[in-house]
Formats: structure tokens, sequence, C-alpha cells
């Protein structure tokens, strides 16, 4: 039998010696503090963040076009062009108006020229009967004549009223401050009378268009706040309240149109933007509920529970509760705790499978 020096026997023994004198109680001997992330619960868990998409547009918005049909003569406007109150936007060739107003002139100065004979006739014929050089027949017919002139007389000053109008008609001018938003009409082409030639965007004041889905209408109305960001508006959050609410559906899909009032006015805010729009729903089942993720969520003989990390007095660590909760409805978001949680917990949400209660781990 071979023998094993006396050197390494004495090293061996020295080395057992020494793990055997430390031990998970001693002091010196530092437990592993391992990190742990968490979510915080706070008032703001009990609702929801839904968010959806829109377009900007103004809350005057119009669209123009003439009362009268002809050829465009004249666009001296330009997109996104400020415009003022009574500043000309497009023209039609007026030509075969100014001429139907001349006409109508002359009718009315021809019309009252028959009403003076008619009036003098009448006069006339009066004093013939008085003297008995007339008879009644002929004072009848001889009213009669000078009422039928008048008339004339009158539905010939209005043909010349809406000869008029109609020649005013060709000139498209701006009823207010405003900017010209689109062009759709060029200078020698014929339009019809209501044919959209321009659309304008009037004042400062802007809203936001979308369509919401049946699953989320129910839970919107007159009145709901929403914040609002455009992509094109970088760092700038914008307040929101619905202001419209359709109570139908639009067209063969089961969306529903709502128009959000947009509060701050901001000269960098213009049509077609496209919005963001986060709307805070409350949660469905009970008042109370609070939305965690499902892997925060653990089973046990007794129950669920999750872990809470509370503050142990030392900067940036925690000691590892552990906390029975009652679950609620499960969503694309995570799970319902109906109770058990309250705001200001710290909810462990990754590296469970290595922590255990009384444990004292790292939060950032």
């Amino acid at each position: 039998m071979k023998r094993i020096p006396i050197t390494i026997t004495v090293i061996l023994l020295t080395t057992l010696s020494s793990l055997s004198s430390c031990s998970p109680d001693d002091p010196l001997v530092k437990e592993r503090l391992r990190p742990v992330r968490y979510l915080m619960v706070t008032d703001e868990s009990l609702v929801r963040d839904r968010n959806f998409t829109g377009l900007s547009k103004s809350s005057r918005e119009s669209r123009l076009s003439f009362k009268v049909s002809g050829t465009v003569t004249s666009v001296p406007v330009q997109i996104g062009q400020r415009l003022g109150a009574g500043d000309l936007i497009a023209q039609l060739d007026a030509a075969s108006y100014s001429l139907q107003t001349q006409q109508a002139q002359a009718a009315l100065v021809e019309a009252r020229a028959n009403e003076r004979n008619a009036d003098a006739n009448y006069e006339r014929t009066k004093g013939l009967y008085a003297n008995e050089n007339a008879s009644l027949n002929d004072l009848d017919q001889a009213r009669a004549q000078a009422e039928a002139v008048r008339a004339q007389v009158l539905a010939t000053s209005k043909a010349l009223e809406i000869a008029r109008l109609n020649e005013s008609y060709t000139r498209l001018v701006a009823a207010d401050e405003c900017s010209i938003s689109s062009i759709d009409a060029e200078v020698n082409e014929n339009v019809s009378a209501g044919q959209q030639v321009i659309s304008i965007s009037c004042g400062d004041e802007f809203e936001v268009t979308l369509d919401l889905s049946e699953s989320v209408i129910g839970n919107v109305q007159v009145g709901t706040p929403v914040s609002i960001t455009f992509a094109a508006i970088a760092d700038t959050v914008f307040t929101g309240r619905v202001s419209e609410v359709a109570v139908s559906s639009s067209g063969n899909q089961s969306v529903f149109p709502v128009v959000i009032e947009i509060v701050e006015k901001n000269p960098a805010l213009r049509s077609g933007l496209a919005a963001d729009v986060t709307f805070q729903f409350g949660t469905p089942a009970e008042e109370n509920g609070i939305v965690v993720p499902v892997a925060a969520v653990m089973r046990g003989p007794a129950g669920t529970y999750v872990f809470i990390a509370e503050h142990d007095g030392a900067e940036g660590q925690a000691v590892v509760v552990r906390r029975a909760v009652v679950l609620g409805e499960l969503s694309q978001s995570g799970i319902e705790i109906l109770d058990g949680l309250s705001p200001g917990d710290r909810v462990i949400t990754a590296g469970l499978s290595v922590i255990r209660e009384g444990q004292h781990v790292l939060i950032p």
C-alpha cells in the first residue's frame, strides 16, 4: 500500500480546518444581493392608457365654390397663403353676367316708361269718366292696365337684382382671416355651380378626428379628457377633450367617428397632421383593479401571491415580502389584481425564480 507524503497530509488538514471554521452565520461572509426589477403601484395604475391615431383639421374649415358656373379667369392665391377679410380668392369670366345685368337694366327702363304712360292714361280716363265722356268699362280697363304695368316694373327690378347678384357671384372672396388649404381649380377651367374650387382654414382653433371601435366607444362621452401628440411637433403634449361622439357607426364598419377639440393654441398646428390620441379608460372589472404583468403572479398551495420589495433601511436595498392577492380578468396588458395591492407597493416582475421571502435584494 502506497503512503501519502506527510507534507500533503498537513496541507489537506489545514485546508479542511479553515473551511469548517466558516459558516453562513459568520458576519465576515457577506450575502450576495441580487438585483430585481419591479413595478411601482400608483394611483395611475387604476386606469389603462389606450392610443388611437387621427388627423388634425381646423375647427373652421370650409370648402368654397362658386354659386354660378363659368370659366375660371384668375386664381391669385397660393397654398398656405394668409388672407384677410374681403381678399379675392378666385374669379370667373363675368362677361355674360354683365350682359344679363345690362339687359335687365334696359327692361326696367322700358317698364318704368310704360308705367308712366299707364298712370297718365288712367288719370285722363278718370277725368273723362267724371265728365261723363268715358264709360265705366273704359275706366276699369285703364286702371287694370296701370296695375299690370306696376307689377311688370316690380318683376323687372327683381330680375335686375338677380342679374347683379349673379354677376357678383363671379368673384370668390374671403369672409374672414383664413389660410388656403388646397386649390382644386385652375385658370381656364370650366366649373359648375357648387363645384369645390378652394379649401380654406380660418382661425387658430384645431381639432382631431378619429374613428373608435365598438369595444371602447362606450367609455367615451362629450367632455372626456385626452392627451394628444404630433410627430411633426416634437416634445409637445396637447390637452384635448371630446366635443362630438357619433351615435351610429360609419358606413358598413363598426367604427364611430369622434371629434376632439384641442385646448391649446400653437402656431405649428395645421390641418392634416397625424395625431396620436391617448385615452385613459378605467379597468373593466372592479373600480380598484390594478393591472400587473402575468409573470409577476405566483401560485402556491395557499393561493396566488406576488413578491413585494420593501425597503429595509439601506440605500438601494429591499427585503422580499410575500403578499397574497386576488386575481381579476386577464387582458393583453396583464392580469388584474382586485385585492392585496395598494399604491406605493413595489411588485417584483423579474428574477422570481431565484428569490425567496425574507431575502435582501438590490432595487434601482
